[in-house]
């Protein structure tokens, strides 16, 4: 047994480690927070898929479907608001584990629904139950990490929530293509994963150092500032920490930004799919599924997440604000290029991709600048309130973008739209400045 693995599992007592060993369990902890939420979206980013199904077996139309997402979104930015700043109390490990458990049982409890009214009430509580992973995963992240390498870390974190929306894709359409299964089965297969990735979360992952009984080696160890912030947390009052969070311009900032980029990166996986599936959309006898052409968007996604936080440590020393603007800006480029471009299947591909992974990228700086502003000690209410703006935005945006769609019927708008999301996004992002 290696020396890490006797402290992880108990069997000595606190005591510095070197490199070597302090480098294998902070990646340990990141590679458990990644497996963990590389599931997460099994539990959220399906429904889309189960839509036809509710729509003849249960009679509701689109508007009343589109208003149960709706819920979803805006009880998920509640939720942030609040566990974000319970993880950073009761610690990132239990939290992240609970939200899998509860959002696995509440899908559950969907497929059951036999109605609007229980099927808003149970989508809606799942929102919340989601919203308890993605800032607990990123407390127990920079418990571990660097501020130098948090754009490296995150930046994995977010590649493994943009391959989550492949895997939702991909386990939706074996349900509904593969076995044909009724639409209720798309509530209870994927999930499944989920469970497994919460309870493999809680047996690997620790919450920080001092958790796990180590003490870090001296280019990890905390400067006397974050030695006296961490102490005096002990005793800090859940409202003390929002005041100080909130109080911060940059995290408000930071929050109206990622909103504009949130509104984008949503507009974008809820319409595409439409988009491709419409009239709007010319294979040009390819013989390519027009969904398998839209799998390009997600996978270009999570490449792009990768990449943009190493760049905001490699080549812009930490400086978050200058990736987020740089991909805000190719990324409307790419959209307006997807909209008046006449592309065939190939370049069709390529764009697409290219959209995704300069739309969705900045995620990665974002949640690395929110430890950045607000500190370590409150990584996780910093990550909630801004994560809560973002799906505030991703909300309040998709109802207007399906009443354009419904008065003009011409789905490839979205691309426009995105466009000047994401140049508000590069506007805004101008005032972070760290």
């Amino acid at each position: 047994m290696s020396n890490s693995q006797k402290i992880l599992s108990g069997t000595t007592g606190p005591q510095p480690l070197a490199e070597n060993e302090y480098k294998r369990l902070k990646w340990r902890m990141l590679l458990s927070a990644m497996f963990c939420y590389f599931f997460f979206y099994t539990g959220r980013q399906t429904f889309g898929f189960a839509i036809p199904g509710i729509e003849e077996d249960l009679g509701l139309s689109k508007a009343t479907l589109g208003a149960i997402s709706g819920i979803l979104l805006w009880s998920y930015a509640a939720g942030q608001m609040i566990n974000g700043n319970l993880a950073d109390k009761w610690g990132g490990r239990r939290m992240m584990t609970a939200g899998a458990i509860l959002s696995t049982l509440l899908n559950w409890c969907t497929s059951f629904s036999t109605g609007p009214k229980t099927l808003g009430l149970f989508w809606g509580a799942n929102g919340f139950a989601q919203s308890l992973g993605f800032p607990s995963g990123g407390r127990v992240i920079s418990n571990w990490w660097a501020p130098h390498e948090r754009g490296r870390s995150f930046g994995f974190y977010t590649f493994a929530a943009g391959m989550a929306s492949v895997l939702a894709y991909i386990t939706s359409t074996i349900v509904v293509d593969t076995l044909h299964l009724d639409w209720q089965w798309i509530f209870r297969v994927p999930v499944l994963l989920m469970l497994v990735g919460g309870v493999t979360f809680y047996i690997v992952a620790r919450d920080s150092p001092a958790k796990a009984g180590v003490t870090p080696p001296a280019s990890y160890a905390l400067t006397p500032e974050e030695q006296a912030a961490d102490a005096a947390a002990a005793d800090e009052t859940s409202l003390q920490r929002y005041k100080a969070v909130l109080r911060n311009p940059k995290i408000w900032s930071a929050g109206i930004a990622i909103g504009f980029q949130n509104a984008a990166r949503y507009g974008l996986l809820i319409w595409v799919p439409v988009y491709f599936l419409g009239n709007d959309w010319e294979t040009g006898g390819s013989g390519i599924s027009p969904l398998w052409i839209s799998v390009a968007l997600p996978v270009g996604m999570a490449v792009g997440a990768l990449v943009n936080g190493q760049i905001s440590d490699r080549l812009f020393g930490a400086r978050r604000d200058r990736p987020i603007i740089l991909f805000m800006v190719l990324g409307a480029l790419m959209a307006t290029t997807m909209y008046v471009a006449p592309l065939g299947t190939t370049s069709g591909i390529v764009v697409l991709f290219l959209t995704g992974f300069f739309v969705y990228g900045p995620q990665s700086s974002f949640w690395a600048l929110c430890p950045d502003i607000a500190g370590r000690r409150m990584a996780g209410t910093a990550t909630g309130v801004v994560n809560c703006f973002a799906y505030l935005f991703a909300g309040a945006a998709e109802p207007m973008v399906g009443g354009l769609m419904d008065s003009t019927g011409n789905t490839s708008l979205i691309f426009p739209i995105v466009a000047g999301a994401c140049a508000c996004s590069a506007l805004v992002a101008l005032t972070i400045r760290r």
